[in-house]
C-alpha cells in the first residue's frame, strides 16, 4: 500500500504545483479491470493541461515510475496518462464538466486527498 501511496502523492503534489483545480482520487478497484485509481483535475487553459501533465511525468519519472502511455496531449483538452493502476484524467476545464467523469463513476468511492500535498 504504501507504494500506491507515495504514487498517489507525487501525481497530487504535482498537480497541485502547477495549480490543478479539484484534484480528485477515485477508488475503482470494485467497479473496473481497467485501473484501481482515477486521478482527475483540470486547468483553465490548454497550456496550463500540458504544464500539469509534464510536471506529473517528470516528478514519476524521477521516482522511478515511468509512464506507460499517453493519450490526447496534442491538444490540450484531455490528457489521459496511464501509469498502471493509477490512471491520471488532465481536463481543460470546459472539457470536465462537459464529460463529467465523477458523474459516469458515481458508484466510486472518492477518497479525500490532503491539501498538505
Amino acid at each position: 500500500m504504501k507504494d500506491i501511496d507515495e504514487r498517489i502523492s507525487i501525481i497530487a503534489k504535482a498537480c497541485n504545483d502547477k495549480k490543478g483545480l479539484d484534484i480528485k482520487l477515485l477508488n475503482l478497484k470494485k467497479l473496473t479491470p481497467i485501473a484501481d485509481y482515477f486521478v482527475i483535475t483540470s486547468g483553465n487553459s490548454t497550456t496550463q493541461v500540458t504544464a500539469i501533465v509534464d510536471e506529473i511525468e517528470e516528478k514519476m519519472e524521477i521516482a522511478g515510475y515511468p509512464l506507460l502511455g499517453k493519450e490526447g496531449y496534442e491538444t490540450g483538452r484531455w490528457v489521459l496518462m496511464d501509469f498502471g493502476d493509477i490512471v491520471v484524467h488532465v481536463f481543460h476545464r470546459e472539457d470536465r464538466e462537459f464529460y463529467n467523469l465523477e458523474k459516469l463513476w458515481a458508484d466510486s468511492e472518492e477518497i479525500e486527498i490532503d491539501d498538505a500535498y
